[in-house]
């Protein structure tokens, strides 16, 4: 039977463990036992790996800021470049060709940007915090956002809400969440269209609905939509990177919140973000 000095040994080294603070070194070489040896050689490793766990941690944080600062400079030079090649073709043919160099160093800096948001958000490099706030603001940002593209295609942005509901959230990283929802609503509906937005009150959750008449969703993509980097099968031509969704359910879930999705193939997407009402 285990004695009382060894027990409390114990039971102060499990301590030491769950509040992150044990080093071997607080221990004498005195084995009392074999299961305080295991228990500290245990402890010890488990030690270890925290270590070498927020070390991985910060070089992560370390490449991706990197890796976000240096992809800037470039970007912005073939922008510049660009631009000064638009003046001396102009009326050129080749205008086109340089068109599309433009188009596709805007998907191009869309998408270090889209990988360099999710790296941080895995990594918690950067944190949601959550605050309990009125969502008005965040409607009204998210839409003023995708305006200039459904104005594009002609679609018609329509909110019903009136005010007057509250939820506890992140409103820049949840901003971010809704305009990926947005801009799919946009990109996916039919020149012309229309995409509705709708706030609903629960007793635990605030719903933010987006709903769109566009092409809808096979019954067999719907459990997967939401996976990193998933496209839908017919939908590789369009712009896109399969992370939008991913990254909104990611955010949500931080924030103690979730999304569910309603369609059928050909009938549109309804989109349903849920925010809790409370922090607890």
């Amino acid at each position: 039977m285990l004695g009382k000095k060894t027990l409390e040994r114990l039971e102060q080294m499990l301590d030491d463990a769950v509040n992150g603070t044990f080093t071997e070194s607080d221990y004498d070489e005195t084995v009392l036992s074999r299961i305080e040896t295991k228990w500290r050689n245990f402890l010890g490793a488990s030690a270890l790996s925290r270590e070498n766990l927020e070390e991985e941690k910060s070089r992560v944080k370390e490449l991706v800021s990197d890796i976000s600062h240096q992809t800037k400079t470039p970007m912005a030079n073939i922008r510049l470049y660009a631009e000064l090649l638009e003046e001396r073709l102009e009326g050129s043919e080749d205008r086109r060709i340089l068109e599309e160099i433009r188009k596709q160093t805007e998907k191009l800096e869309f998408l270090i940007q889209s990988l360099t948001k999710l790296s941080r958000l895995e990594t918690n490099v950067v944190e949601v915090k959550p605050e309990y706030q009125e969502l008005s603001g965040l409607l009204s940002e998210a839409m003023e956002d995708i305006r200039p593209k459904a104005e594009g295609k002609e679609i018609r942005l329509c909110c019903s809400y009136e005010g007057g509901v509250s939820a506890c959230y992140d409103k820049k990283w949840t901003k971010e969440a809704l305009g990926n929802v947005l801009d799919n609503a946009v990109k996916y509906s039919p020149p012309g269209g229309r995409v509705d937005i709708l706030v609903e009150e629960y007793e635990m959750y605030a719903a933010v609905s987006v709903k769109d008449q566009g092409i809808g969703i096979r019954e067999e993509d719907t459990p997967r939509i939401f996976k990193r980097f998933y496209r839908a099968e017919g939908l590789h031509q369009e712009e896109g990177s399969g992370i939008g969704l991913y990254l909104t359910r990611e955010i949500l879930k931080r924030e103690n919140g979730y999304i569910k999705v309603k369609s059928k193939e050909g009938k549109g997407a309804e989109f349903i973000l849920f925010l809790q009402r409370n922090g607890n």
